[in-house]
């Protein structure tokens, strides 16, 4: 991929970004998140996205991230604006679990669907896909067999998007996320072959 093609919004302070490299150092007390269960409003996370008006394309990358203070985190995101985007990602909670999920967050609300994963785990595949306004994200240890963790429909995702990767600690904490094998293309989220659509 291009990396000239991506833009920050919210720039981390310090930061590296080379032709197939992007290390993030993050800052602490900066987090993604709506409203739901906690009732705070979180928007200050780094991002580096790029825009595409593509209708069905894969976005895939690896991370790599010394976290370890509770909820240190890195991953993919699509960041349309403060209160409409998907986040993916590795949360630190301890010396014994991290939590491996995503979050949705439609018209102001986030969700949060999870599942625990060793604290020993320091590096992680992502694959965002788009068919239209939905989307697929998918998670790999070894970049070649990816898992499903979430399908989901995006209000405000039907047209242009923005969508790359971002870092944050929302304690008082700091740390270095590093994302390589960035690639751009054909959509691996196959058409359904199932059950045919309702006739409207």
């Amino acid at each position: 991929m291009d990396l000239n093609q991506f833009k920050w919004t919210r720039e981390p302070t310090s930061y590296s970004v080379t032709s197939d490299k992007i290390e993030i150092i993050t800052k602490p007390h900066t987090d993604l998140w709506q409203r739901t269960y906690y009732h705070f409003r979180n928007d200050n996370a780094s991002v580096f996205q790029m825009e595409t008006e593509e209708k069905c394309f894969s976005f895939t990358v690896k991370t790599e991230f010394d976290s370890k203070r509770r909820f240190d985190q890195c991953g993919i995101v699509m960041y349309l604006d403060s209160e409409n985007w998907l986040k993916a990602s590795i949360e630190y909670e301890n010396q014994n679990f991290q939590h491996l999920g995503s979050v949705v967050t439609n018209n102001g609300y986030s969700d949060w669907a999870t599942t625990e994963i060793p604290a020993n785990v320091k590096s992680m595949w992502y694959r965002f896909s788009r068919r239209e306004d939905d989307y697929c994200i998918e998670c790999s240890e070894d970049g070649i067999t990816f898992k499903q963790i979430r399908i989901c429909h995006m209000w405000k995702g039907n047209g242009k998007i923005y969508f790359g990767i971002y870092a944050c600690s929302p304690e008082e904490s700091s740390f270095k996320a590093t994302f390589t094998n960035l690639s751009f293309g054909e959509c691996k989220w196959l058409a359904h072959d199932g059950q045919k659509p309702d006739e409207e």
